[in-house]
C-alpha cells in the first residue's frame, strides 16, 4: 500500500505536507520514501513520526540518499523511527548535502554518543539547518548543547543574509532612481539646445531674407539704371524731350530716396528688435550655466562623501585584522596551557598510563597542526584583500585617467567644429563681396557710358552727376548697414556656438561624474559584500574553533574521571590486598598458637 501511494506522489505537483504518523513502515517504506524524496519537489513537510524506518541500515541508506538530493523539503519529523547511532551517521551525511532542510525532530530513538558527534560534525557543512531536537536518545548534555549553538549560528546567519538582502534591494532602488533623475537632467539639457538650435536657425532664416530683400532693391536700382540710360539715348534724338524725360527722372528719384529711408527705418528698428532678443537669451543661458554650476558641486560633495566612507570602511578592515591577531594570541595561549596541563599530567602518571599519553600527544599535534593551517589561511585572505583593495586603486586610476583622454578628444573635436564654421562663413563673406564689386564695377561702367552719353547737353550731364553721387551716397550707406548686420551675425553666432561649447563640456563633465559615480557605488557594494562575507567566515571559524575547544575540554574531563576510576579500583585493590594480608596474618599466628599447645 505504502509504496503505491508513494509512486503515485512522485508525480504530484500540489500536495506541499504528507503525514505518514503511526503506519509500521520498515524497510520497504524507506525505500519508497527515499525514492519520492528524489522524485518529488513541492512536499515542503513530512511527518514520520511512530515508525520503524531505521530497523535495517540499507533501506534508511536510501532514505538518507533521496533527502541529500531533495531541494525542497523544510520540515522532517523521525521521532521513535528506532534509528541507531549508523542511521545516525548515514542522517549526517545526507545532511551534509542538503541545502533546504530547517528543521529535523530526532527525539526518542537510540542515536547515543557517536550519533550525536555525527550530528555535531555535520552542522559545521550546514548552513540552512534552524532546529534539531535531540532528546530521549542518551546524548551528552555537552554535544546538545554544542548543536544548540550551531542552530543559533545558523538562525544569526540567515538574519544577517536577509538583513544584506534588503540592503542590496534598497541600495538598488537608490541606484535606480539617481538614474532616471540625471537622464531627466540630461533630456532637459538636451530639450533647451534644441530650442536654441531653432532659435537659430529662426534667425538664420530671418538674415537671408533680408539679404533677398536687399538684393532685389539693388536690382531695381539696376533696372532704374538701365531706364535712365536708355533715356539719355533718347536725348541725343530728341532735345526737347529731354527736359521732360528730366523732370520725370527727378521724380522718380524722390520716390526712391522716400523707399530707402524708410527701408533704413525698418532695419534699424529690427536691429534694436534684435538686440533686444540676444540679451534675453544671453540672461537665459546665464540662468542655465548657474543652475549647472550649482549642479555640479552637489556631484563633487556626493564624490567627497563616497570617499569618506571608503574611508571607514578600510578602517573597519584594519579593525578586523587587528581582532584577528587577538583572536589568534588567545587560541594560541589555550594551547600552550593545554600542552603544560598534558605535560603535567604525563608525569605523574607515566607508569600508568603510557598508552593514554601517545594518543594524548598525537591529539595535540593535530591541534597544532590545525591551528597553523587555520592561520595560514586566515593570512592568505588577508592578502588576498590587500590585493583587491590594490586593484581597485589601479582601476580608479584607470577611469580617471580616460576620462581625462576623453575630454581632451572632446575638446579638440569642438576646436575642429569651430574652425570649420569659421572657415564657411569668411567664404561666404568673400564671395558676397565678390558680388558687391562685381555689381559697383558694372555701376562705374554704366556711370561712364552715361558721362560720355551726357557731354553734348551740360545741363543733363550735371543733374546725371548729381543723381549718380545722391545714388552713391545711398548705395554706400545700404553697405555700411549690411556690414553692420554681416557683424552683429558674426558675433551672435561666435556667442551661440561658445555656449553650445560651455553646454557640452558640462554635458561630458556631468556624465563623467556619473559614471564614476555609478563604478564607485559598485565598488563600495563589492566592498561590503566581501567585508559581510569575511565577518560570517571569522565567525564561522570562530565557532569552529570554540566547539573543538569544547571536544578537548570534554576528552580532558573523561580522562580524568577515567584516572579517577582507576584510583578509586587501585585504592580498592590495595584495601583488598591489606585485608587479605591481615586475615593471612591472623590465620598464621593462630595456626603457631595451637602447634604450640
Amino acid at each position: 500500500g505504502i509504496k503505491l501511494l508513494l509512486h503515485s506522489l512522485c508525480s504530484n505537483t500540489t500536495v506541499k505536507s504528507l503525514d505518514l504518523k503511526g503506519n509500521n513502515l520498515r524497510a520497504v517504506g524507506a525505500e519508497a520514501l527515499g525514492k519520492l524524496l528524489a522524485q518529488n519537489k513541492t512536499i515542503r513537510s513530512l511527518i514520520l513520526e511512530w515508525n520503524s524506518l531505521g530497523a535495517l541500515e540499507e533501506g534508511f541508506f536510501l532514505f538518507c540518499q533521496g533527502l541529500a538530493g531533495n531541494p525542497v523539503l523544510q520540515r522532517l519529523d523521525l521521532r521513535s523511527n528506532e534509528i541507531s547511532h549508523q542511521g545516525a551517521g548515514e542522517l549526517a551525511m545526507a545532511l551534509r548535502k542538503n541545502t533546504s532542510l530547517q528543521e529535523l525532530d530526532l527525539r526518542w530513538n537510540n542515536i547515543g554518543l557517536l550519533g550525536g558527534r555525527a550530528l555535531l560534525n555535520c552542522l559545521h557543512s550546514n548552513k540552512t539547518l534552524k532546529r534539531l531536537e535531540l532528546a530521549g536518545n542518551s546524548v551528552p548534555s555537552d554535544i546538545v548543547k554544542a548543536v544548540e549553538q550551531a542552530m543559533n549560528h545558523n538562525q544569526d546567519r540567515q538574519a544577517i543574509l536577509s538583513e544584506a538582502q534588503n540592503r542590496a534591494h534598497i541600495l538598488s532602488k537608490e541606484v535606480l532612481s539617481l538614474k532616471d533623475e540625471k537622464t531627466k537632467q540630461f533630456l532637459d539639457l538636451m530639450d533647451t539646445i534644441d530650442k536654441q538650435k531653432e532659435k537659430i536657425a529662426k534667425s538664420d532664416r530671418v538674415a537671408t531674407a533680408r539679404v533677398k530683400k536687399l538684393q532685389e532693391a539693388l536690382d531695381e536700382q539696376h533696372s532704374i539704371m538701365n531706364s535712365l540710360k536708355a533715356k539719355l539715348q533718347m536725348t541725343e534724338a530728341a532735345l526737347a524731350l529731354s527736359e521732360q524725360k528730366v523732370h520725370d527722372l527727378g521724380e522718380l528719384l524722390n520716390a526712391a530716396k522716400q523707399e530707402q529711408t524708410s527701408m533704413a527705418e525698418r532695419h534699424f528698428k529690427e536691429l534694436q528688435q534684435q538686440k533686444q532678443e540676444g540679451v534675453d537669451r544671453e540672461g537665459k543661458l546665464l540662468h542655465d550655466l548657474s543652475a549647472a554650476s550649482e549642479k555640479n558641486l552637489l556631484l563633487k560633495n556626493q564624490v567627497d562623501e563616497l570617499e569618506r566612507k571608503c574611508k571607514v570602511q578600510q578602517d573597519q578592515l584594519f579593525q578586523v585584522k587587528q581582532d584577528l591577531t587577538n583572536t589568534t594570541a588567545e587560541l594560541k595561549l589555550r594551547a600552550v596551557q593545554a600542552e603544560e596541563r598534558l605535560e603535567m599530567e604525563k608525569k605523574r602518571f607515566k607508569q600508568s598510563l603510557e598508552d593514554m599519553e601517545s594518543l594524548r600527544v598525537k591529539e595535540v599535534d593535530h591541534m597544532t597542526q590545525h591551528i597553523e593551517t587555520s592561520e595560514r589561511s586566515m593570512q592568505d585572505r588577508i592578502q588576498r584583500l590587500e590585493a583587491i583593495r590594490i586593484a581597485l586603486e589601479e582601476e580608479l586610476s584607470q577611469v580617471k585617467a580616460a576620462g581625462l583622454t576623453e575630454r581632451s578628444r572632446a575638446e579638440e573635436e569642438l576646436i575642429k567644429v569651430r574652425n570649420q564654421a569659421r572657415l564657411e562663413e569668411q567664404q561666404r563673406l568673400e564671395h558676397l563681396e565678390e558680388k558687391l564689386r562685381l555689381m559697383t564695377e558694372s555701376r562705374n561702367e554704366a556711370q561712364n557710358c552715361c558721362l560720355k552719353q551726357k557731354q553734348t547737353i551740360a545741363e543733363a550731364q550735371a543733374k546725371a552727376t548729381q543723381l549718380s553721387l545722391h545714388a552713391d551716397g545711398l548705395r554706400r550707406q545700404l553697405e555700411e548697414l549690411q556690414q553692420d548686420l554681416n557683424r552683429k551675425e558674426e558675433e551672435k553666432v561666435t556667442e551661440v556656438n561658445k555656449v553650445k561649447v560651455e553646454l557640452q563640456e558640462q554635458i561630458g563633465r556631468l556624465q563623467a561624474e556619473r559614471t564614476a559615480q555609478d563604478g564607485l557605488r559598485e565598488k563600495i557594494a563589492a566592498l561590503e559584500r566581501q567585508l559581510k562575507a569575511l565577518s560570517s567566515n571569522h565567525r564561522e571559524a570562530l565557532l569552529d574553533k570554540e566547539g573543538e575547544i569544547s571536544m578537548l575540554l570534554e576528552k580532558l574531563r573523561i580522562k580524568e574521571a577515567e584516572i579517577s576510576r582507576m584510583r578509586e579500583e587501585e585504592a580498592q585493590r590495595a584495601s583488598f590486598l591489606q585485608n587479605a594480608i591481615m586475615a593471612y596474618v591472623q590465620g598464621s599466628s593462630l595456626g603457631s598458637l595451637s602447634s604450640r599447645k
